[in-house]
């Protein structure tokens, strides 16, 4: 496999208008985008096949070196050429826009300015609708061209003049020192009609789409020692927010690999209930209330009318507008990122039984009730009958937290976050005099813990592991005095830690497990899980480690990408593996920001 083919998945920004996404190349390349919304077939995915995929190039016609970083405080992304002749920027981003029609356009602005000297520019827009699998024609005029596909048209207006070539459209232009030039892609339909995209429209949408995101920011209460990487990680995540329905995706991107030429590729473009309680707990602390409270809306949606099928009351995740049917395929033509096959749409991991999603879910309503506003009677009633299920269902075996393909097992992260629903909803039972019926709630709640305490202990390794019974040690339960099951400086906590320590961590980063040690079901190793490094911060961090748990954060701050963004894993040479940028990883650093931040004082 060639790699040159490839930019390094940690080689990107991301720009989107709150219902779909693009992930910008350093080299200038749009080499990611689906529309109209996150989880739509893609039209550019050069990053999944740099034949087959489509993608939107826009850079300097001489040898060029780059630049890019993000207008302060925004999702406008600017990537800066600096050849022997000149400096130019590509400002890239995508206007948000509430007004239904023109939200609906998808606007994806492209805006060249030469800064210094002089450079010439190409730009190729190469389309490839339906993941590569869909023909499109192509109509197109001086500064105008229609892609057309059975199933979207996209408009691309540009200041710049414009050339078909078979199904492409190039262009090739030369800027002095405050020249500039515009390109714009729009989305059409009967209702969107074709809309230029002049200089001075431009200049203002970049405008308006600064001060949104910098008004949007001023809203964010964190004044901490890590400012800028926390408000880049709720950026980020307000990024992965579709506004229609308050959703939060797991990341933008299909299939990016866990490890070059692996086959643990999988859709994230979907909500998973277990990143509620994350969510809730980040947005409510950085005093983002209504995003809580739009999410908090989407997740009580979820459990209008109850029944149960076979993974319990809730799918462990849910598509952006609440569908519940992900059917998972294979896209063969596809080869992959570095040709790491298959390349999955849907996930068939939503018939899975994770009786860890019951804690995250009921931890988030408990947050918000206590931070956020009081929960309705409606909600409450949700509450009591996930909890009445859970009394009769925790103990059994499950697919648990990493959603292994292996088998169920009893695993003890599951049962903590059993433990983590029955717990919080005695507390707001107790608090606000709810109805409930106590007595069982709290046998179950103190069964699950002995249960955890008996078996879910390794006397031999001097740790909390992996499952019931066995000797494997698992990341998982670094959440332990998170979730207050546990007291931070318990001997046996401290124990855990130092098992832990020696067994799944390097260099700060963590492992999730080992798969020799514990089979799940699937081929080859992965990186190590960004969100466990985090996880492990806040560990050290409550047991009064303070200065370990400084160094440690500060070294997962040099993992980032050059924009502040992380992918799921990291690999052994500081890749970024996995889809990119994981909504999980970024709230993980936002909880170990605050909370280091807070016990440093």
């Amino acid at each position: 496999m060639d790699g040159s083919r490839y930019l390094p998945i940690s080689e990107h920004g991301l720009i989107g208008d709150l219902r779909t996404a693009a992930l910008v190349g350093t080299d200038g390349t749009i080499d990611w985008y689906c529309c109209p919304r996150f989880d739509a077939p893609s039209v550019f995915a050069a990053i999944l096949d740099a034949d087959r995929g489509g993608y939107w190039q826009l850079a300097a016609d001489v040898p060029a070196r780059t630049r890019q970083f993000y207008f302060p405080d925004t999702n406008v992304l600017i990537t800066r050429f600096y050849a022997a002749d000149g400096v130019a920027e590509v400002q890239d981003f995508m206007p948000v826009v509430d007004e239904s029609r023109e939200a609906d356009r998808h606007r994806l602005i492209r805006r060249v300015i030469c800064v210094r000297g002089t450079l010439p520019f190409r730009a190729r827009v190469a389309p490839r609708f339906g993941y590569g699998a869909e023909p499109h024609t192509v109509r197109a005029q001086a500064h105008e061209a229609v892609f057309e596909s059975p199933s979207l048209s996209l408009a691309l207006s540009s200041t710049a003049p414009l050339e078909t070539d078979g199904t492409d459209v190039s262009s090739h232009f030369k800027l002095l020192e405050g020249e500039s030039a515009v390109f714009a892609l729009d989305r059409i339909s009967g209702d969107v009609p074709p809309r230029s995209c002049p200089r001075a429209e431009a200049e203002e949408q970049f405008e308006a789409t600064v001060r949104f995101w910098g008004s949007w920011l001023g809203r964010c209460r964190y004044r901490g020692r890590w400012r800028e990487m926390v408000n880049r990680s709720a950026l980020t995540l307000k990024l992965l927010t579709y506004a229609p329905s308050g959703a939060i995706v797991a990341a933008p991107t299909t299939s990016l690999p866990e490890r070059a030429g692996g086959e643990r590729n999988w859709d994230y473009r979907y909500v998973w209930v277990r990143d509620a309680a994350f969510c809730v707990y980040a947005m409510l602390r950085l005093g983002f209330t209504s995003e809580a409270e739009a999410f908090m809306g989407f997740l009580s949606e979820r459990c209008v009318g109850l029944t149960t099928g076979p993974g319990g009351p809730l799918q462990i995740m849910y598509g952006i507008d609440g569908r519940t049917d992900l059917p998972e395929s294979e896209l063969t033509h596809l080869e992959g990122h570095l040709g790491s096959a298959p390349v999955r749409v849907g996930n068939a991991a939503t018939g899975q039984l994770q009786l860890d999603i019951y804690g995250a879910l009921i931890d988030s309503v408990y947050l918000y009730d206590k931070w956020g506003r009081p929960i309705s009677s409606d909600q409450w009633e949700e509450v009591a009958t996930i909890v009445d299920w859970l009394c009769e269902n925790w103990d059994q075996p499950d697919e648990g937290v990493w959603e292994t393909r292996g088998g169920r097992r009893n695993f003890v992260y599951s049962r903590l976050m059993c433990w983590v629903a029955v717990e919080r909803a005695i507390r707001m039972a107790n608090r606000r005099g709810l109805p409930a019926d106590l007595p069982r709630w709290q046998r179950s709640r103190d069964a699950i813990y002995r249960q955890i305490m008996r078996e879910g202990w390794s006397a031999t390794r001097g740790a909390f592991v992996q499952g019931l019974g066995d000797e494997v040690l698992d990341a998982s339960v670094l959440m332990m005095p998170m979730a207050k099951f546990i007291a931070p400086t318990d001997p046996k906590w401290l124990s855990t830690l130092d098992a832990l320590t020696a067994e799944l961590v390097s260099d700060s980063l963590v492992y999730r497990y080992d798969p020799q040690a514990s089979p799940d079901g699937l081929q080859g190793a992965e990186g190590t899980f960004s969100i466990c490094s985090f996880w492990y911060v806040e560990a050290l961090t409550r047991a009064g480690r303070l200065e370990e748990a400084r160094l440690a954060f500060e070294k997962m701050l040099t993992y980032a990408n050059h924009v502040g963004l992380y992918a799921e894993e990291i690999g052994r040479s500081g890749e970024q593996l996995g889809n990119f940028p994981q909504a999980f990883t970024h709230l993980s650093l936002i909880s170990a920001a605050y909370n280091l931040d807070r016990a440093l004082g």
